[in-house]
């Protein structure tokens, strides 16, 4: 069913409850049941969107996605509630009161800004995914502070608004995810003319967006959420140039002083894994100079030191043994010490950890961390254990 709207009557909505956590293994019997006296087809669209909801509630909340609609790349592309609760906190901070949400997709990010008490303009070009973020709006008693329009967005008129957030399709039916730039929908390149237009502008990219590619006049941002690497934003009517690494939750930040890459130095008793957003924003040098460390390899994002030292930007390992890759040698140390719970990490390897866990057959009551990476250029394996 690509209407969504016979789910939006009574009736629809009354089967959306008594489907409501609707378990895989029983959606055969329940449907049979439901055709019984429900046109089968909304039977079938009530079932596809109970199973969109229990995909979603790990982005939403189990609370928010129980009462909105969804659509497949809905589900897929939408921003993480606690990012874009963040991102729309930082904009309020702003003094930004109004936002022209372009590719507004299911509404999640207008949620969070009208949630944060800022009118927000919603539009997206699909009548689908128009009609599903309007829906949403209304579901989560929003209608007051966001009006959502079908339209093509390069055609918007974005004038009297504060700002303007855009977030464009990197994925296509044909060919998945879009690498290139250029080829998101709308092109970077029109985002950035229309942020250039607007008093403050916010661009949510791909977080592996070449830092060549960051224009000058903003300031870029990479946010992870509970370790996971989310997104990279680009600023505009901030500060041109700066870049900036934000861990959720907290949030905590950390912005580049331009400092030159590190030292290498010897493996010390602790290794640093810094987090995702740190090392996507190049800011290892920031955290290495914070730690008093150095790093282990010039090509490696791991930071070796001498002292424990407490740190968000990193996670600590201490370091017990050094040892050139040899899986033999690996698997006879795990057994003398009785590790059966191997968590490997790989950092410059080619070796993949699952290959190696069968390899080494961990037997035992203990656990260790393995570190797959080079060391002054040469294959080396680092075993320790959270600190």
């Amino acid at each position: 069913m690509n209407d969504l709207a016979p789910l939006l009557t009574p009736e629809g909505r009354a089967l959306l409850d008594e489907v409501r956590g609707t378990a895989p293994a029983d959606e055969l019997a329940v449907a049979t049941r439901l055709r019984r006296e429900h046109p089968a087809e909304l039977v079938s669209a009530a079932l596809g969107q109970a199973r969109l909801r229990q995909r979603a509630a790990v982005k939403f909340g189990a609370e928010d996605a129980g009462r909105m609609f969804f659509t497949p790349n809905g589900v897929e592309q939408s921003t993480r509630a606690s990012v874009a609760a963040y991102r729309a906190e930082r904009m309020k901070g702003l003094g930004i009161t109004s936002v022209a949400d372009l590719c507004c997709g299911i509404g999640g990010d207008a949620i969070a800004l009208a949630r944060a008490g800022i009118r927000v303009l919603a539009v997206d070009r699909d009548p689908l995914t128009a009609k599903t973020a309007r829906a949403n709006t209304e579901a989560l008693g929003l209608s007051d502070l966001i009006d959502v329009r079908e339209a093509d967005v390069t055609e918007v008129d974005t004038a009297g608004y504060d700002a303007v957030f855009v977030d464009p399709a990197r994925r296509s039916a044909k060919r998945g995810r879009i690498f290139d730039p250029e080829a998101y929908s709308p092109p970077l390149s029109w985002a950035i003319e229309t942020a250039l237009r607007a008093p403050h502008a916010a661009l949510k990219i791909a977080p592996g967006i070449p830092h060549e590619a960051v224009p000058a006049e903003a300031e870029a941002e990479w946010i992870s959420d509970g370790g996971d690497v989310k997104e990279a934003v680009l600023w505009f009517g901030t500060a041109p140039g700066a870049v900036r690494a934000t861990l959720l939750p907290g949030p905590r930040t950390l912005l580049g002083r331009g400092l030159p890459d590190p030292e290498v130095r010897p493996v010390g008793r602790y290794l640093y894994e810094p987090d995702g957003a740190v090392i996507r924003a190049h800011l290892v040098a920031e955290v290495a100079e914070e730690l008093e460390g150095g790093l282990v390899d010039p090509t490696i994002a791991y930071i070796t030191a001498d002292e424990r030292h407490l740190t968000p930007y990193a996670t600590a390992y201490e370091i017990t043994d050094r040892l050139p890759f040899n899986v033999k040698k690996l698997k006879a140390l795990l057994r003398e010490r009785e590790v059966g719970i191997l968590t490997v990490k790989k950092r410059g390897s080619a070796v993949e950890p699952e290959e190696l866990r069968k390899k080494v057959k961990p037997q035992g009551p203990n656990s260790a961390t393995v570190f797959l990476t080079r060391v002054a250029g040469a294959p080396t394996m680092l075993i320790g254990a959270p600190a």
